[in-house]
């Protein structure tokens, strides 16, 4: 035990010291998951649900901990990871192998956690400006979901991860339900929803992570740190989001307007207004880029709005680009983060 603590320690240190603003290097060595010991690890099941918030059925991976079923009085904190554009309730675990990070980090001594993984389609976790087309999307056949929880006739999916899938598990799990034991995490798209959601609904947040995330929609590619220009037209807001348009066009609208209320930098602006006024308290907030990532910029615009408005928080860059294999080893760091503050 005494050789996991230390263990822990030092991963602890490394992350503090590296953890700082413009950071790059890198310690996925140190916090990179390893194998569970026999008989700890946590365990994974998939939860079908009705969201009210969108009209159709949705399927939840949930993981507990170990000591879930050997103390049944007991209650946890809760922990959201959001999956990136073009993913599904199963990234975190399938590809990113979250459980046994998790599995890792407890026998090292962090605090045990309910872990949750929604399904977010390609919603960017927010109310869409405009409704779907229902009588197209069931006819798509490069989607890969069935079009029966695919095409929501009430894409509010800001209300969905905040009603029904935290509605969802407090009433079927022992959470700790209030918003001292819950924080919420992504990863592209799911980077943008953990800290929009969490700047929307700072009463339900206590912190928030973000890799790789897609921070500064309105950002037009090609601006210098120093002097950034942000979208002001349909045809800017195209040039802004690339590849992303599609889902975009969607999710944010066509106007300045819904891009602009949709901007994590005016959510921020926003909640610093109501904190100052004593009606709100920001969540912790941690933010990390790979240095070849296409969204780099974005983190970077991000991070100096939160500066500006002299925000506390954690930002980092470490060497990769926007894959799995940026994301699998930092998310040890995002977690630990989040459980230090959720799980006291």
């Amino acid at each position: 035990m005494m050789r996991l603590r230390r263990a822990l320690v030092s991963v602890g240190l490394a992350i503090g010291a590296a953890l700082t603003t413009g950071g790059a290097r890198t310690i996925a060595a140190q916090a990179a998951p390893q194998a569970a010991p026999q008989g700890a690890a946590g365990t994974l099941r998939t939860d079908t649900l009705f969201a009210w918030a969108l009209g159709v059925k949705k399927s939840l991976v949930v993981y507990l901990p170990s000591s879930y079923e050997r103390a049944p009085t007991r209650r946890y904190p809760v922990v959201l990871f959001l999956h990136g554009l073009g993913g599904n309730e199963q990234n975190w675990t399938v590809a990113g192998q979250l459980h046994r990070t998790m599995d890792s980090l407890v026998a090292a001594g962090a605090p045990e956690a309910i872990l949750a993984m929604p399904d977010g389609d390609d919603g960017w976790y927010t109310t869409a400006a405009s409704l779907p087309d229902l009588t197209r999307c069931p006819a798509d056949t490069v989607r890969r979901e069935p079009a029966a929880t695919y095409c929501v006739p009430w894409p509010h999916y800001d209300d969905y991860i905040v009603s029904d899938i935290l509605g969802h598990l407090d009433a079927r799990y022992r959470t700790k339900a209030e918003r001292a034991h819950r924080a919420i995490a992504g990863l592209s798209m799911g980077g943008y929803g953990a800290m929009t959601l969490a700047l929307s609904f700072p009463e339900q947040f206590a912190a928030a992570a973000s890799h790789s995330g897609v921070l500064s929609p309105r950002l037009l590619p090609g601006n210098a740190d120093s002097a950034p220009r942000y979208a002001q037209t349909i045809t800017e807001f195209e040039r802004a989001a690339g590849s992303l348009w599609p889902s975009q066009r969607i999710a944010f609208g066509a106007d300045s307007i819904a891009w602009w209320a949709r901007d994590p930098r005016t959510m921020a602006q926003r909640i610093d207004e109501r904190v100052r006024e004593g009606k709100a308290t920001w969540p912790a907030l941690f933010v990390d880029v790979g240095t070849e990532d296409r969204w780099l910029l974005h983190n970077r615009d991000f991070r100096a709005a939160l500066t500006a408005l002299g925000v506390p928080h954690r930002y980092a860059e470490w060497p990769g680009g926007h894959s799995w294999t940026y994301w699998r080893p930092h998310a040890a760091e995002s977690l630990r983060f989040l459980l230090d503050i959720v799980g006291r």
